[in-house]
């Protein structure tokens, strides 16, 4: 007899994350006998919570509580088709040995080639002739333009993102350097990327794009003093977590060092407050966190979690599980 799947989605994102397509695939493995479940409501579904096997899920996952595991005690799995999982996952769902899979290396695509959108034009110096291109004619002689061919680029952390955007940039002549404590040098020389210490990596490198998780360790990791210490024209771009980055001296070296540039997907608060300089200065790019999936591109993280339904189903061994040791490096 096959599993009995059920979706908890809230209805603005059934569209997106689970479409017809992504269903059809989860139905090869499991039965679908019950509609989507707002997972606000998931209280009033007593006897379709008792009888499901897998929760296929995303944004708005109830939390597994003692409540809730009690309501669902035939629950074997969690198929979460969004990233962090911190939100919902317990101790009482680990010790129960409730399986827990997460799309967020399906999440990091998108992420990662904003990524190597940002570092291919930032070594154009993009965000300065933009502006300058709109007030007068670019002095194009007059800047240092590090351009894509045996350049520097920096990545801090080689977590899942890190290691897309590393394997995007592999086709460009620009030379790929790291910071990350946790990855053994050897799979640093598989991805063809050379590890270095953070202080190395912002001095040396043209960009510097961040790709850490925001854990206690990481919290205003990047200081004012490594990014006063980037080279002429160099760029900071964040896509990873705005609290990562020790803001307010960010600002303070960007308000002197008016050749640098910062292109922020995230920022700490967020959105920024209204009166915060990154709104107005010149040499920062800001954008409202939309380098993760957005729209069609969610359907992805439900498609890579239907596949994990099959693994699970054939006995074979998950690509994406999230275990409690986990989480101690993730967001």
């Amino acid at each position: 007899m096959k599993l009995r799947a059920l979706i908890l989605c809230p209805p603005d994102f059934v569209a997106r994350v689970f479409p017809s397509s992504v269903t059809e695939m989860i139905l090869a493995s499991a039965d679908l006998p019950w509609p989507v479940l707002d997972p606000a409501r998931w209280r009033e579904a007593g006897p379709v919570l008792r009888e499901a096997d897998v929760i296929f899920s995303t944004w708005g996952m109830p939390s597994l509580d003692a409540e809730f595991l009690a309501a669902a005690p035939a629950l074997r799995a969690v198929f979460y088709a969004a990233g962090s999982v911190k939100g919902f996952v317990t101790d009482a769902g680990w010790e129960r040995g409730i399986v827990v899979s997460s799309a967020w290396a399906a999440n990091g695509v998108p992420v990662a080639e904003f990524s190597m959108a940002a570092i291919l034009l930032s070594l154009k110096r993009f965000w300065h002739f933009s502006r300058s291109a709109r007030s007068d004619a670019p002095r194009l002689n007059d800047l240092h333009v590090p351009g894509a061919y045996r350049t520097k680029v920096g990545l801090v952390s080689l977590g899942a993102v890190g290691r897309a955007t590393a394997q995007m940039l592999a086709p460009f002549d620009v030379l790929r350097f790291a910071y990350d404590p946790f990855l053994p040098p050897e799979q640093a020389a598989k991805l063809g990327v050379s590890l270095v210490p953070l202080d190395e990596l912002f001095r040396e490198c043209d960009v510097v794009s961040l790709h850490a998780p925001w854990i206690p360790q990481t919290e205003r990791m990047i200081t004012g003093s490594l990014i006063a210490s980037m080279k002429e024209g160099a760029t900071l771009i964040n896509t990873s977590r705005g609290a990562v980055v020790a803001e307010d001296e960010m600002i303070g070296v960007l308000e002197r060092r008016p050749d640098l540039s910062a292109v922020l997907d995230v920022t700490y608060p967020e959105p920024a407050a209204p009166d915060s300089p990154l709104r107005s200065l010149p040499n920062v790019v800001l954008t409202p966190h939309i380098a993760g999936s957005m729209q069609g591109e969610c359907a992805r993280m439900g498609s890579w979690q239907a596949d994990e339904l099959r693994r699970f189903v054939a006995g074979e061994p998950l690509h994406h599980e999230v275990s409690r040791a986990m989480l101690a490096h993730m967001a």
